[in-house]
């Protein structure tokens, strides 16, 4: 493991012990347990496996016969659990990702699954007939010709090849059972196969908005009034670029219920598994949970409106290696295993590394051949809640009645009879409720062909320059996103993507009745997003904030006004606008960044103390670097989530103070600066002193922020397995710096500070000298307790270090850790 970069080492040269973490843990399955696993495995399929160690280098290679491929592949998985796939033909290394998905992380994606189709009761009984349920109402079920074609001309064979590759590895476990994954075993059922289909089908694993905003501020405006509701929705949420919003005509905004996304919630929940669905404790259980999180006067998301993302590129001219430097640190809930998988596909046409998720063929963040990519959220407004009113057992539409689309399905429930469930859906989408004489859908561009989440990057990974690279992004769906590029000739550039719907008369932030008033004009062209492309400035990038150039037509065009706090693009921004030759461990030490730009706005806005000491002037002497180890970040976190925020949002709305779900940080910066304010401010920073005492001890000086803030991955069944098995599941729990706001972003709930969210998946790329890359993805690289791979890049990923991103074929085969070769089945 190394802390940021070491430039012009040899990529040949990796000793396992120095990098893999294997000699700094003793896990109950050392290395040579799995190989032993392959072994037995091989030995299992028919007898058509062979194993063998390769002369002299200590490394055992496993042949499986398989039935699907058309000519011999292998897998070489090196040292940090990086699997290279090499393929004689261009879709078997699809064929081969796919076995290998299998292969790590069979058990997430087959829940994944699952969760996507709404079949959780088959295998988890009747408790989830309602999840089950809800995800049935959000599946694609247009036109599957229209579907593929709108990802590629191949997007459906290579769809085929996966899934069939999935297939190919759960048969094999069919032949030797012990060598299910344990959570099967836990659970006490086994895995499905796939259709192509279901890759695509899915469309609730996305990252999407922006209904549930919508009904928070329409609960806004009903619960304080029109003007004061508008004012308060300004407060909780800024728009950018300015502008004010009103109420459509038609709309009454206290005909909609506290509770009417449940079932959108519910659709894209986690999954809850036994034990869990009982204990109030567990977080994200119930739909409820969710909505509480989301709708509620609960300051749970103040610290950030999602959980965000970075990435920048850097020009040759600005480069102190000549070469473009390409960066990416894509933020999302942090889980076990991890929701990124890092692969290399080799075949004819095509030689692709980076990340993607492991239910997906191909590689949406990385670099092939000669371009390298990377992406951020871009939130573009594609959802909609519409109101309507019942009529004649249907709902009012253009002035007469309009019947309701019925779909009647079975859920299959283990243990009992299969359970009849009715999905009902208006001309606008799937039905979420029916209260009083209204009903309420909701209207998703991610339900029209082309959107299923990540799968267009199959068409954008195998571009060769920028024209091709943007003529892909013209098929990009979802989720909208920010991409940037760069390649081998020393372009980059910037171009974000994504399904823009037209609303000629409402700005989509509030919702809409949905009797034809209020109709998408079908979609914008891509061309109507900005675009960069070797800009003069000399860099470009991204972190979610508004990010619109100032003459962008947004009363024509209203792509959405609902952005991330603008905090880690303006970091982003200055510390590369003053770097003359950025470097490769300039970009590490960016990604890791604990410099709060909002934290220093602040305290140069606090007020004095009367008494000239005090929490206000200790707070004032601070770099404003929330680093794991410093005494005022944890201060600072404390007085602002738990005292500063509660006390302004009470202050502005005197006795409805509960109903903001949070404050904008513009607002909160605003309220600080005012000299009448000062006295709430020092009560404030009083109270938190106290409360900071009682959490850390009385001496300030061994106050430290990662006592409180840290990140504890925990694997979801390990309540569930014996002593021996749960001890293979723990992860060890590190300390962490930052917060939401800082460019490494450490995302957190104020009730226990624990990091929830953040970037476990980096990667930092000197394109076109690939063997320098480098990244890391936490906890590991495998779902499977048994591996070595567990949990192997957690320790360096928790202390700022990277690992090698290996891509040539020489750098690969110095530092392969075990070899998989597959073999065709002979034809008859």
């Amino acid at each position: 493991m190394r802390a940021g970069n070491s430039t012009g080492r040899d990529p040949l040269q990796h000793p396992i012990r120095d990098t893999t973490g294997f000699a700094t843990r003793s896990r109950k399955h050392p290395f040579a347990d799995l190989l032993l696993a392959l072994i037995l495995l091989s030995c299992a399929a028919g007898g058509a496996a062979a194993v063998q160690e390769a002369s002299g280098t200590g490394i055992s290679t496993t042949t499986f016969t398989v039935a699907g491929l058309s000519a011999p592949a292998e897998i070489v998985v090196d040292h940090w659990g990086v699997p290279h796939i090499y393929a004689a033909d261009h879709y078997d290394a699809f064929f081969v990702q796919g076995f290998n998905a299998a292969r790590d992380r069979l058990w997430q994606i087959d829940t994944w699954r699952r969760r996507g189709l709404g079949t959780l009761s088959e295998v988890f009984g009747a408790a989830h007939v309602e999840q089950d349920k809800a995800a049935r109402l959000f599946l694609y079920r247009g036109d599957m010709y229209a579907e593929w074609l709108a990802y590629g001309s191949d997007a459906k064979r290579i769809a085929q090849a996966f899934t069939a590759g999935i297939n190919a590895y759960v048969d094999l476990i069919d032949l030797q059972p012990h060598l299910m994954p344990p959570e099967f075993d836990l659970l006490d059922y086994r895995p499905a196969r796939w259709q192509p289909e279901d890759v695509v089908r899915i469309r609730s694993n996305g990252l999407w908005r922006n209904v549930t905003n919508e009904v928070q501020r329409a609960r806004l405006l009903c619960e304080l009034g029109t003007e004061t509701g508008l004012k308060a929705a300004g407060w909780w949420h800024r728009l950018e670029p300015d502008w004010q919003t009103s109420v459509p005509e038609g709309l009454d905004p206290c005909d909609i219920p506290a509770n009417v996304l449940d079932l959108y919630l519910l659709a894209t929940a986690p999954v809850s598994f036994p034990d869990q669905l009982d204990n109030p404790a567990t977080p994200g259980s119930t739909a409820v949970d969710h909505r509480s999180a989301l709708l509620t006067g609960s300051r749970s998301r103040a610290l950030s409106r999602d959980p965000g993302s970075n990435n920048w590129v850097v020009a040759p001219g600005r480069s102190a290696t000549g070469r473009p430097i390409l960066a990416d640190d894509p933020h999302r809930g942090h889980a076990s295993p991890s929701l990124r998988y890092i692969a290399h596909l080799n075949a004819p046409g095509l030689d692709v590394i980076g990340a993607g998720e492991p239910a997906l063929p191909g590689i949406s963040i990385g670099h092939n051949q000669t371009v390298a990519f990377g992406l951020t959220i871009f939130p573009i407004d594609q959802e909609d809640l519409y109101v309507y009113r019942s009529r004649r057992g249907g709902y009012l539409y253009d002035g007469d009645s309009e019947r309701i689309e019925v779909v009647e399905e079975l859920i299959n429930v283990r243990d009992g009879p299969p359970r009849p469930v009715r999905l009902e859906f208006t001309r606008h989408g799937p039905i979420v409720m029916k209260a009083r004489n209204l009903i309420f859908a909701v209207r998703a561009a991610w339900l029209k062909p082309g959107m299923s989440p990540y799968f267009g990057s199959v068409e954008y990974m195998r571009a060769g320059n920028w024209r091709e690279f943007v003529g892909a992004l013209n098929r990009w769906g979802a989720p909208s996103e920010n991409q940037v590029y760069a390649d081998t000739d020393g372009n980059i550039g910037y171009k974000p993507a994504g399904l823009f719907p037209r609303r000629h008369n409402w700005d989509g932030l509030l919702p809409v009745p949905g009797d034809g008033r209020y109709e998408w004009d079908g979609f914008f062209d891509m061309d109507v997003l900005p675009e960069e492309f070797n800009p003069v400035r000399g860099f470009t990038g991204s972190a979610n904030s508004m990010n619109l150039p100032p003459d962008y037509p947004i009363a024509e065009k209203r792509i959405g006004f609902e952005w991330s706090a603008p905090w880690r693009y303006r970091r982003l921004w200055e510390v590369l606008e003053s770097q003359e030759a950025h470097d490769l461990t300039d970009s590490h030490i960016l990604q890791r960044d604990y410099q709060s730009v909002l934290a220093r706005e602040l305290l140069a806005r606090l007020p004095g103390s009367p008494y000239g000491n005090g929490p206000a002037e200790w707070l004032k002497d601070w770099d404003a670097v929330l680093s794991a180890e410093s005494d005022r970040a944890a201060f600072f976190a404390v007085w602002y989530h738990r005292h500063l925020l509660p006390a302004l949002a009470e202050h502005l709305l005197p006795g409805n103070g509960s109903l903001l779900p949070s404050l904008d940080s513009g607002v909160v910066l605003e309220q600080v600066a005012l000299p009448a304010n000062s006295a709430l401010i020092l009560a404030t920073l009083d109270a938190a002193w106290m409360e900071t005492g009682i959490l850390l001890g009385q001496n300030s000086a061994g106050w430290r922020w990662g006592d409180l803030h840290q990140i504890r991955f925990t694997h979801p069944l390990a309540h569930l397995a014996d002593p021996e098995l749960a001890g293979q599941m723990a992860y060890q729990a590190y300390p962490r710096g930052g917060d939401a706001n800082t460019t490494n972003n450490t995302g957190y709930s104020p009730r226990d500070f624990l990091v929830r969210s953040g970037a476990s998946f980096r990667m930092v790329l000197d394109v076109g000298n690939w063997d320098d890359a480098e990244m890391t993805n936490a906890p590991g690289q495998s779902g499977d307790p048994r591996s070595p791979f567990y949990d192997n890049l957690l320790e360096g990923w928790a202390q700022e270090q990277s690992f090698p991103l290996l891509y040539s074929r020489a750098a690969v085969m110095a530092n392969q850790a075990l070899r998989i070769e597959l073999q065709p089945l002979p034809k008859p």
